[in-house]
């Protein structure tokens, strides 16, 4: 069902806890995947995570979840222990459809870009700030305070890094696929990247491979197909969604607090 229909919603289960979702997901025997990004997280229990604990005023931008890492999970499972007074809805977009609306308008930029590959660049804290929904330090995301042992942590997920005056590292990611299409989605082309997240903004960058700059008309049109293409999701008490990682965009609207969500992220 969730790979036919790329969302799935569990309503009325009687979920009430991080306890509760984890028996959910436990009972689905899928295998864990350890989360790599930029958002911070608290671990909760067992296999469940906070989503990320980024201010509620900012909205997170639509995203397949660690799209850049070369093992990314295949599902999603979120958990929705307190719904927002108000916002905090989580929109998720079909990504083939961005894909097909892109190839229209942009068809040689599309595989001009394809084929010579994206290059990102992210600049994160030593340790971990909730001050900022990207806010995780390298510290705790490559489990490792030892500058060395991050360097070979980050090789083995396809990184770079550069190490910051401050402290801090700037990770580097290249080369990095526009699309892709994956076994069981009737060869459908995912918009499998997070260019319009990462281009241009203050902790990061998205650009050709060799360092090209991306055209603005292609970045700024892109950012308005998958808002027209998004569906708004309100979250209600007890709700469990699975999301097909494969084939959505996923992302968080503003919100007034409090609202708790909680994720787990199986193979």
């Amino acid at each position: 069902m969730i790979t036919k229909n790329s969302a799935v919603l569990l309503r009325g289960f009687d979920v009430d806890n991080a306890v509760n979702f984890n028996d959910v997901v436990e009972a689905c025997d899928w295998e864990d995947i350890r989360y790599v990004g930029p958002a911070p997280r608290t671990h909760i229990h067992k296999r469940i995570w906070t989503a990320n604990e980024g201010p509620l005023s900012e909205f997170i931008y639509y995203h397949h979840e660690m799209v850049l890492i070369k093992e990314f999970p295949k599902k999603v499972i979120l958990f929705c222990e307190i719904p927002p007074p108000e916002g905090g809805e989580t929109p998720f977009v079909p990504s083939f459809k961005v894909t097909e609306k892109m190839l229209k308008e942009f068809p040689e930029e599309v595989e001009e870009i394809e084929k010579r590959g994206l290059m990102y660049s992210f600049s994160a804290p030593t340790r971990n700030t909730t001050a900022s929904m990207r806010g995780r330090g390298w510290e705790d995301a490559f489990a490792t305070s030892d500058k060395q042992e991050a360097e070979r942590r980050a090789y083995a997920l396809g990184m770079e890094i550069e190490w910051l005056a401050d402290g801090g590292a700037k990770t580097i990611l290249r080369p990095r696929a526009l699309t892709r299409v994956f076994e069981g989605r009737n060869g459908r082309r995912m918009w499998f990247n997070t260019v319009v997240g990462m281009h241009g903004k203050e902790q990061s960058s998205a650009t050709m491979a060799d360092g090209t700059e991306l055209p603005l008309k292609f970045v700024k049109r892109c950012e308005e197909i998958i808002e027209e293409e998004s569906i708004q999701f309100k979250w209600q008490k007890g709700d469990v969604a699975f999301f097909d990682n494969w084939a959505l965009l996923h992302g968080r609207r503003p919100s007034l607090p409090p609202r708790k969500v909680l994720v787990a992220t199986c193979k």
